[in-house]
């Protein structure tokens, strides 16, 4: 994103939202979230709630977008989905369900 300072063009790094899915290694629990820094937690474990409990930290399914309220609206309706239709959209950009973490 660029903008005008003093006369001059300059570049901004804007912020990107994340949705994404995690599961666990057998695949047979999935989590929907949002936002890059739970992610980091949900990795790492330091979460003591659900991921914590169902050891969801393998990241198979993001996406990104420049607006925060998009993303709410993004995590919201996947939340709303049934399993085979997660399930579905993971296959449809990652078939093999590889850990997609080192590409965020």
């Amino acid at each position: 994103m660029y903008f005008r300072e003093n006369g001059n063009l300059i570049n901004q790094p804007m912020d990107i939202h994340y949705v994404y899915i995690l599961t666990n290694k057998n695949h047979t629990t999935l989590y929907i979230g949002r936002l890059k820094q739970r992610l980091v937690q949900h990795k790492n474990n330091s979460l003591k709630k659900f991921t914590g409990k169902y050891n969801v930290n393998k990241l198979v399914y993001f996406e990104t977008t420049k607006y925060l309220n998009n993303s709410i609206k993004r995590e919201r309706q996947l939340k709303k989905w049934n399993r085979e239709w997660k399930i579905n959209l993971i296959n449809s950009l990652n078939p093999d369900w590889k850990d997609l973490s080192e590409y965020i």
